[in-house]
């Protein structure tokens, strides 16, 4: 019964976020709180909200303060040079701008972290989508398809996990996934490639002409809108970059915990730039909308995962997903795992399939002569479809700062990044990094 409930859930909850019928913040607070009411867990709901939130809470933190510096890095125009960069290399080429966009996402990527990943990234190309008027919903497919792979660094969220949960190094989960890495990595390009000459053979069939930009955009300069904020003094300007570069530094190293770093940053960069109180009211002003919708998302999270985990829907969907697969299937664990991978990190949390679901599969495996790393590096090749769970708490920061609708971007990138875990694992099986048959 409580397996039904649990599909019934996410069933209705993905329904009414892709049908457009309920924006993300309502479904996850009203849904689970629905479900929990009709399986009887009434009187515990409270409890498991709290429990819920208290897990996000760090996590809504982290983007507050990561929006509110990188809002201000952008007042104070420390991003401009990138920008006009990048003009004068894509030379107004819709095709070298995405693939553009879709390389920088690779680098930025290498942190480790989607929430830096995408305000850097989206914050620095958006500008120049806008302006040259590339469909909204390329950039955050592209950024998050190259984040998608890049996660699975030793450092990221999901390698990190598994390899805890099943006691292994890196060099046996990690680095024989490279080869698939690098070949989704193309596999995006590609991707970007193809949407690119897609958005250039429509923006020249409207006969399309910029706003904001100079008659040609060959080769043009981004004309900043004269709205903006004034631009702060070269050495601030100096200042600025070397904090910025301090503060990756310091995320990579996880020297202090993310939420104090970007606190501590944030005000030291807002009390440099703008000394003046009245002045500093008014930058936090400018960007407590956009901090806002996402971190109240991100709340509204805790609220769903805490009661998908408190009644034990979590637990009740793993075993539910262990029991169905027959005993005669035991040589193609790796590959069911794989398979897996994907639809149940997007239903689970990372925590719940890492820990819940894959030591019960390396389990199982074993009895078959496989080895535990071979299920470890298979859970791990689903991440690009992962990386569209309502679940995924940096998804609604791109959202955010790319501003567009969740159901839009789920809709419009679903078919890219199946295609990307169908090349990972394709290309695991090729390389003999996992036994398909």
């Amino acid at each position: 019964m409580l397996t039904i409930l649990a599909y019934s859930m996410i069933v209705v909850f993905m329904a009414l976020i892709m049908t457009g019928r309920a924006t993300a913040l309502i479904a996850l607070i009203a849904v689970p709180i629905v479900f929990a009411l009709i399986g009887g867990f009434g009187g515990s709901i409270g409890p498991m909200v709290i429990n819920g939130l208290k897990a996000i809470a760090p996590t809504g933190v982290l983007l507050l303060f990561a929006i509110l510096y990188f809002g201000l890095m952008i007042d104070v125009g420390l991003f401009d040079p990138l920008i006009r960069l990048i003009v004068r290399l894509t030379e107004g080429d819709p095709v070298r701008l995405v693939v553009g966009s879709a390389l920088l996402a690779m680098i930025v990527s290498l942190d480790g972290d989607g929430s830096t990943t995408y305000l850097l990234c989206v914050t620095a190309m958006l500008p120049l989508h806008r302006r040259l008027g590339i469909n909204p919903l390329i950039l955050p497919c592209v950024t998050m398809m190259a984040n998608s792979i890049m996660n699975i660094a030793p450092w990221g969220g999901p390698t990190a996990r598994v390899m805890s949960a099943l006691h292994l190094e890196a060099n046996q989960v990690f680095t024989p996934l490279i080869p698939p890495m690098a070949m989704a990595c193309l596999a995006t390009l590609a991707v970007a490639y193809y949407l690119g000459l897609r958005e250039r053979a429509r923006l020249k069939r409207i006969d399309w002409k910029p706003d904001h930009m100079e008659a040609s955009p060959i080769g043009g300069d981004v004309d900043l809108d004269a709205s903006d904020p004034p631009r702060v003094s070269k050495a601030k300007m100096v200042f600025n970059l070397v904090l910025t570069i301090g503060l990756m530094v310091c995320l990579v190293l996880a020297i202090l915990p993310l939420p104090l770093l970007f606190m501590g940053a944030f005000a030291i960069a807002i009390s440099v730039n703008f000394p003046n109180l009245k002045d500093q009211k008014e930058r936090i002003a400018a960007h407590s909308a956009s901090a806002l919708s996402v971190v109240s998302v991100i709340f509204a999270a805790g609220v769903f995962t805490g009661i998908l985990s408190g009644t034990k829907m979590t637990d009740a969907i793993a075993q539910s997903v262990v029991q169905s697969i027959p005993h005669s299937a035991g040589n193609f664990l790796p590959l069911i795992t794989a398979l897996l991978s994907a639809p149940m990190t997007f239903f689970l949390s990372n925590d719940a399939f890492y820990f819940g679901v894959v030591p019960i599969l390396a389990e199982a495996a074993k009895g078959y002569g496989i080895a535990p790393e071979i299920i470890a590096r298979a859970s791990l090749l689903g991440q690009p479809i992962h990386q569209l769970s309502p679940l995924v708490a940096a998804n609604y920061v791109l959202m955010g700062v790319a501003g567009v609708e969740f159901g839009d971007h789920q809709k419009f990138t679903l078919k890219w990044a199946a295609l990307l875990a169908v090349v990972m694992i394709l290309s695991a099986g090729l390389f003999g990094i996992i036994p398909l048959f």
